[in-house]
């Protein structure tokens, strides 16, 4: 880590990075409103600007003046009389009962309500006892003003967060990620890669957009919250969007609410809401459902439709499980159980210390000097495509970065990742071809070493794991696996297997999945076993029960 950010007002100067860059980029995107703020503040006197974005990246709206101690700014009340003149904050705002039981101690409260409240108890039922008397909202001194020095003191409501919230999702694309990126960054801790920025670069082209995103981020929070679906149903955006990005984020809204539906036991709403939505594991939830409906002829039918054209690998899996069942119940024959992938069977008797995972004892046990073991479970493959890819995951096309502080491009989960850079992607697959893969793939490793990717695990990927498996994988292994990796790089990057080992000396590999006492292999990793059997990978399964302590007579 770096030293500490030695400018007091770093976030000042990333919250007017922030407006430049939207106020640059997407000036047709916003209102007279969210213009005229970017203008007015930048008009305003340091401490009050510093304080404003104190209170923006603070938890909550409502704030207690004796809270706001910030040597940099000085007085808090000086600071804040241009923001109330603006109506930035409220002075002496309208609380409900819980925000007015989020600010104060339990001797405070015991000041405003004096006998009201027993002298003992917990905040929680103190709340609920007066909720049950008063759910009116009051003035912050009509709640405190038997405690003059409360009343004093004074208390301020933010009413900037919405505008907030939206000049933010203009510039990262997205809810997630905060504030504390910028200073994540500034520190040194996470580290991006450069990407050459254009006019393009925009996460969103109309207004309409952002509005559509910040309904559906409104709608989960509301059922997140416990909002009954009863009354956020009709709430929903009911057309498809045309935006594939935005439709995809409708489609999580209806599966979690679908989710929400099915947890109840009303299948018929979980069903219909599955159906209508665009999430990757909705087809396959929605023919559960008509399964446990017990509509045999419809379920079949969409399970026929998933055959002819699953989305992913996943899909198909499932769905040949469901099939035959489906088949049965309507009269049909019974389904011979496909044979399982051979794939080499290891069982190990060791002894369990209690104090490391079964993947170290198994490393251990079968390590040798002529023959290393790592633990690479999802990180060595997808680590070298990461690397020999570089240039292709991180091509600045329309659609993909729109701020310095992009771990991976903002497609790389949607439909159409690799057909948008099919050429890159071509360039960077012929290395290993015309080998030279190994040399691009150790240049990547120097130069871009602790970058943020989607793809490299920096953590685990060192110099001797990587000159090992430059020397042992074969590059048509690799490019093998890296297909499969593009062809779903979402899904595709989990269910590895967790050990490898080299025998440098011969060039030869092997993994290793580990399985412990009682545990079984994920429908993730049968994928990968059956792709590694289908293609002659060498790949093993351990299988390890504990040894038993002797007893003596």
């Amino acid at each position: 880590m770096n030293a500490p950010l030695e400018d007091p007002l770093y976030y000042l100067h990333n919250f007017q990075r922030v407006l430049d860059w939207v106020a640059l980029r997407y000036p047709d995107l916003l209102d007279d409103h969210e213009q005229g703020f970017i203008a007015a503040f930048a008009d305003l006197p340091q401490p009050s600007r510093a304080l404003l974005v104190r209170l923006v990246m603070r938890k909550g709206e409502v704030f207690r003046a004796s809270k706001l101690v910030y040597g940099e700014i000085g007085c808090p009340r000086a600071a804040a009389l241009p923001l109330v003149e603006l109506g930035w904050l409220l002075s002496d705002p309208e609380l409900h009962l819980i925000e007015l039981f989020a600010l104060l101690r339990k001797e405070e409260l015991l000041g405003c309500f004096g006998s009201r409240l027993p002298k003992a108890g917990r905040k929680e039922d103190w709340l609920a006892r007066l909720e049950a008397e008063q759910a009116t909202p009051l003035a912050f001194s009509g709640w405190a003003g038997t405690v003059p020095e409360l009343v004093e003191e004074g208390v301020w409501r933010l009413t900037l967060m919405d505008l907030c919230d939206r000049l933010r999702l203009l510039f990262f694309g997205n809810l997630h990620q905060d504030w504390t990126d910028f200073v994540l960054a500034d520190l040194g801790i996470f580290q991006y890669e450069t990407v050459a920025f254009s006019a393009e670069s925009r996460a969103f082209g109309q207004r309409q957009e952002v509005d559509a995103y910040l309904h559906i981020q409104r709608c989960r929070q509301a059922l997140r919250d416990g909002l009954p679906a009863a009354e956020l149903l009709p709430l929903l955006p009911a057309e498809r969007f045309a935006n594939t990005w935005l439709e995809l984020r409708r489609g999580k809204l209806l599966h979690e609410l679908a989710q929400h539906h099915e947890r109840l036991g009303e299948l018929a709403q979980a069903q219909a809401l599955y159906a209508a939505s665009a999430h990757p594991e909705s087809r396959i939830r929605a023919l559960r459902m008509l399964e446990r409906l017990e509509d045999w002829p419809a379920a079949q039918a969409l399970a026929e439709v998933i055959v002819a054209a699953p989305a992913h690998d996943a899909e198909r899996q499932q769905v040949a499980r469901i099939l035959p069942r489906l088949v049965r119940k309507q009269g049909g024959p019974p389904n011979k159980r496909r044979p399982a992938s051979p794939v080499e069977r290891l069982d190990f008797e060791l002894v369990n210390d209690g104090l490391r995972r079964v993947e170290w004892l198994v490393r251990e046990h079968l390590g040798r000097d002529e023959a290393p073991v790592h633990y690479v479970e999802n990180t060595l493959l997808t680590s070298l495509f990461g690397l020999l890819c570089w240039d292709a995951i991180f091509l600045a096309i329309p659609g993909a970065f729109f701020h310095p502080y992009q771990r991976e491009p903002a497609d790389l989960r949607l439909p159409g990742f690799r057909e948008r850079r099919a050429e890159a992607f071509a360039a960077c697959l012929a290395r290993l071809d015309d080998g030279s893969y190994a040399a691009v793939i150790r240049e990547r490793f120097a130069a871009k070493r602790g970058l943020a990717s989607p793809f490299v695990a920096w953590g685990i990927l060192g110099s001797d794991l990587l000159d090992q498996a430059l020397a042992c994988l074969p590059a048509r292994h690799l490019r093998l696996c890296f297909e499969r990796l593009l062809e779903d790089p979402d899904n595709n990057r989990t269910g590895l297997p967790d050990l490898i080992q080299f025998w440098p000396a011969e060039g030869r590999y092997r993994m290793i999945e580990v399985k412990g006492p009682g545990d079984r292999l994920q429908d993730n990793q049968r994928r990968w076993l059956d792709f590694f059997a289908a293609h002659d990978i060498p790949v093993s399964v351990c299988h390890v029960q504990w040894q038993v302590a002797a007893t003596s007579a």
